[in-house]
């Protein structure tokens, strides 16, 4: 069931107060306006703080900057048509006790009458009081569909003549994005070069990028840059290939239910952050970072709604990849955080999500230390697999090698020992042996040479791996994955 059909039937059902989440009012207005189609006699009414109500010319105006007095026309108004008011700003209103007693004394004459109240909130803040007469829905970000109609539109209203493709690669691109900015994107596009055509799309792309980092909590990389080499985890690579095409459409029609995620357990520089980027790489959906420490805010409520806000994107731009780094530093010690339950609720909202969500979003989460996180996460039905990634053994700590010293130097590589180095450096993780590398390179470049096996050798001697500096931890790690509750990325 879609937001149409979802509202046509609360307003059919006689539901009194309905509040909607969404940033986009015009976009609302021309749904509840142009296709709820609930009867052939329907009157519509919008008030706003500023200008009161502005629908009817007989009550323009009226209202204006008094709250009270719009719920008091709702009350007053006799008619037999389907009376439908539509308040703006009225959320910021609700704690005030005389709209919260008003509200609940409305609420129950009105249910006798042909009239309901929509509130538009872009924050939502029902008091206690009001929570047993208010039905809370989200209007989602534009579909597909939706967006092709608006930029087949935008095309035809400046006559450019625009072919299948094109239309539906900047569709593609326009996902996740309201349509108030899409029109803004085009008008841009089409200032620029007076036209629309493949140009378009990186404009789009970076527009999107620069909207969605300015939620402060997502990072957005598109999927053509990021680095897909990694070094060993063969049988977690061997898992993501056969899952590299269940988000298309003969997977849909095959009746495979889209994955849910991964979590990747490991010690710190074995490829747990390279993996949820490559994943995007390999699958070419846009990649999505979040900073789960940044979904704690100051203000009550507010870490709730920025995790509401969180999933609301990531499923409008689904399909896609959410990559959640460090996952255990943000949950660690769960119930003891003294924050009012804020944490638990957040990771509440959080782990059902996980469990329910419907929306093609695959959750590539990672954590380094394992026992820090609440016991509800690890159960299965959170995520589709736990994968461990440990140091790596001989033969990948030759692969990370041969991939970095390829790198920089892409014609003389075979020239180094890879295979003594791959000895020298057992209990390295792969960020350590790039380390090692550069290393290697500064005392040549500062002796005005080219860096050989034997730097690289001295670079290793001197250097202290994770392993031994925090040997416990890493130590205690192996140790919880070879008790089986993790599955093993690499091959023994």
């Amino acid at each position: 069931m879609n937001f149409t059909q979802d509202l046509r039937l609360l307003l059919k059902s006689r539901h009194p107060i309905i509040v909607i989440n969404t940033r986009e009012e015009e976009r609302l207005e021309y749904i509840i306006k142009n296709k709820l189609h609930c009867s052939d006699n329907q009157q519509f009414y919008c008030w706003d703080f500023v200008d009161g109500y502005t629908s009817n010319p007989n009550d323009n105006g009226y209202a204006k900057r008094n709250p009270l007095l719009a719920l008091e026309f709702i009350e007053n108004l006799n008619n037999e048509s389907l009376n439908i008011f539509i308040l703006k700003d009225f959320d910021s209103f609700l704690n005030e006790i005389v709209l919260t007693r008003k509200l609940r004394n409305l609420a129950k004459v009105i249910k006798a009458q042909s009239k309901h109240i929509i509130i538009i909130s872009c924050k939502i803040n029902i008091p206690f009081a009001l929570r047993d007469i208010v039905t809370i829905i989200d209007l989602p970000l534009p579909s597909l569909l939706e967006i092709k109609k608006e930029i087949t539109r935008l095309s035809k209203a400046v006559s450019l003549d625009l072919d299948s493709e094109l239309i539906n690669n900047m569709t593609k691109s326009c996902q996740g994005l309201s349509i108030d900015r899409i029109r803004k994107i085009i008008t841009k596009i089409i200032a620029q070069y007076s036209q629309l055509d493949s140009r378009s799309l990186p404009i789009i792309i970076e527009e999107k990028r620069q909207i969605i980092n300015q939620t402060r909590l997502l990072e957005f990389h598109p999927y053509n840059k990021v680095n897909k080499d990694i070094g060993g985890l063969d049988i977690l690579k061997q898992w993501l290939e056969k899952r590299s095409r269940s988000f298309s459409k003969q997977s849909l029609n095959y009746g495979i239910p889209s994955p849910k995620g991964l979590l990747l357990v490991g010690i710190q520089g074995t490829g747990k952050s390279l993996t949820a980027k490559a994943i995007a790489n390999d699958w070419t959906l846009p990649l999505l970072r979040l900073d789960i420490g940044k979904l704690f805010g100051g203000l009550v409520g507010e870490s709730e709604s920025k995790m509401r806000e969180m999933i609301d994107i990531a499923e409008g731009l689904s399909p896609c990849i959410l990559w959640i780094d460090e996952i255990d530093k943000a949950f660690s010690g769960l119930y003891s955080q003294g924050d009012s339950g804020t944490s638990a609720r957040v990771f509440g909202t959080f782990i059902t999500w996980l469990s329910e969500k419907e929306a093609p979003v695959f959750v590539v989460a990672t954590a380094n230390k394992i026992q820090s996180l609440p016991s509800e996460m690890l159960r299965k039905g959170r995520f589709d697999e736990i994968f461990f990634l440990d140091l790596p053994n001989r033969k990948e700590r030759e692969s990370i090698f041969r991939i970095h010293l390829s790198k920089v130097r892409p014609k003389s590589w075979q020239e180094y020992d890879i295979k003594q180095l791959s000895l020298l450096c057992n209990k390295f993780s792969g960020a350590e042996i790039e380390q090692a590398i550069i290393e290697s390179m500064h005392t040549a470049f500062s002796e005005q040479r080219e860096f050989n096996t034997e730097d690289i050798k001295i670079a290793i001697k001197q250097f202290v791996p994770l392993a031994f500096t925090d040997k416990e931890q890493v130590e205690n790690l192996q140790a919880w994955a070879e008790d089986g509750r993790a599955r093993n990325a690499s091959l023994a």
